[in-house]
């Protein structure tokens, strides 16, 4: 069969969809564009409504000719709306592995098919996948959480934490390797969880990748702020392997701890800056990136100004802004009290955007003139322009008629924007 992938969402679905490419490829199945598939699978996201809205219309304006597979995460959270707003002849969950096969051949023969039960099993690291980046693997260390936060649907969609165990990880990763990888994004849906299911945890699995030989670096991806405190000290020791990118994504969510308490996050504003500082202290270079959501349920006007007041303190070199939606099947979705109206909360999200950009604008200014080695890993939007990353994970454009990818050459930022820095070749 010819196919189409579409994908939505974070680096997880991005996995699933390089894993199913792969089974699907080795089933001697075609990958193809929209337009030439006889079959397109959407790999869906549900964390946000605009997301949901925009899958949902991409669905409604797929030709009747294709047969439709939706997977990933909206089937087990908004399967009443799929059903009554789409057409489709597949549908199941998120993390499918080699079911994916049993699916796409029930399809293929005129079967209308639902499996939205979880996943028992995990999918096997070892399954045939096809990287999005060939020098770059995004490998899934757990599936599922620990969390409970009042307005995340995905806990339902995922389950709760199932960690791979070290050994196959490090396969994975040799395997990677040989094939000429040379970075790899360690993802899940919370890297702090890693291993408290299995008597392991994430210090323990990041030296054990460090020992692997080979010329690669490592980005580690989202940690809930209250499942690095019993690790701190030795998360910070691991960071020091200079395979480890300076990278931290911390998620601080809401500025007032009152807030914080009623999105069921475990930790306190003090003790978000307290780790925050704790890393800086070791890493000053360090890249932080943090989200925050404006208009959750009881997020008063003050409130707001102290996550405003956080973000100043603390100026994350990037913050992903999100406007609260009520996601189906939450706690939060069942708030009345203290609900923000739609305009205000668009106001805010105006305001917080606004000072996010400058305060990445401030931390970019200070890599003005730095000189150091960049690795190349993706090629940028104009003809003759790369992106390479240091060892603070900061994006760096240079230009170049050559192609750069997987060089690692010696850059001196000459020019900085909100998101970008500019190097030249310092020779």
């Amino acid at each position: 069969m010819k196919i189409a992938i579409k994908t939505y969402g974070c680096s997880a679905n991005t996995a699933d969809t390089e894993t199913i490419t792969g089974i699907l490829t080795s089933q001697g199945h075609q990958i193809t564009t929209d337009t030439e598939a006889d079959i397109i699978i959407f790999n869906s996201c549900a964390v946000k409504g605009p997301t949901e809205n925009r899958i949902i219309n991409a669905i409604k304006q797929t030709s009747k000719a294709k047969k439709i597979i939706i997977i990933g995460c909206l089937p087990k959270i908004s399967i009443e709306r799929l059903k009554h707003e789409t057409h489709f002849d597949g549908i199941a969950g998120p993390a499918i592995g080699e079911n994916i096969i049993e699916l796409v051949n029930q399809v293929a023969n005129g079967e209308k098919v639902t499996k939205l039960q979880l996943q028992r099993e995990k999918p096997q690291l070892t399954l045939p996948k096809i990287n999005t980046n060939p020098i770059i693997s995004i490998l899934p260390i757990n599936i599922g959480c620990l969390g409970s936060c009042s307005y995340c649907a995905v806990v339902f969609a995922r389950g709760k934490l199932q960690s791979y165990n070290i050994p196959e990880i490090i396969q994975r990763i040799k395997t990677d390797v040989a094939m000429g990888v040379y970075e790899f994004w360690v993802t899940s849906q919370d890297t702090a969880a890693y291993g408290r299911d299995i008597g392991k945890n994430l210090t323990e699995l990041l030296h054990a990748i460090c020992e692997v030989e080979g010329n690669f670096k490592v980005r580690v991806g989202m940690m809930t702020p209250n499942l690095i405190s019993d690790m701190q000290s030795e998360l910070i020791e691991a960071y020091k392997n200079s395979k480890i990118f300076k990278f931290l994504h911390f998620p601080v969510q809401s500025g007032d701890n009152q807030v914080l308490k009623t999105m069921r996050r475990f930790y306190t504003v003090e003790e978000f800056k307290e780790s925050v500082t704790a890393f800086r202290s070791m890493f000053p270079d360090l890249t932080l990136a943090t989200d925050v959501i404006v208009g959750f349920p009881g997020e008063t006007q003050q409130a707001f100004e102290n996550t405003l007041q956080l973000l100043r303190d603390v100026k994350p070199d990037v913050t992903n802004v999100s406007k609260f939606f009520a996601r189906p099947k939450t706690l939060a979705a069942e708030m009345r009290e203290g609900k923000v109206p739609s305009e205000e909360i668009k106001h805010r999200s105006t305001v917080v955007a606004a000072l996010v950009k400058q305060l990445s604008f401030e931390r970019n200014k200070q890599w003005k003139n730095w000189s150091g080695e960049v690795f190349i890993d993706e090629s940028g939007k104009t003809s003759g322009s790369w992106i390479g990353r240091n060892f603070a994970y900061k994006p760096i454009v240079v230009k170049s008629t050559q192609n750069l990818i997987g060089k690692t050459l010696y850059i001196r930022v000459v020019k900085v924007t909100e998101t970008y820095l500019f190097g030249e070749l310092d020779n």
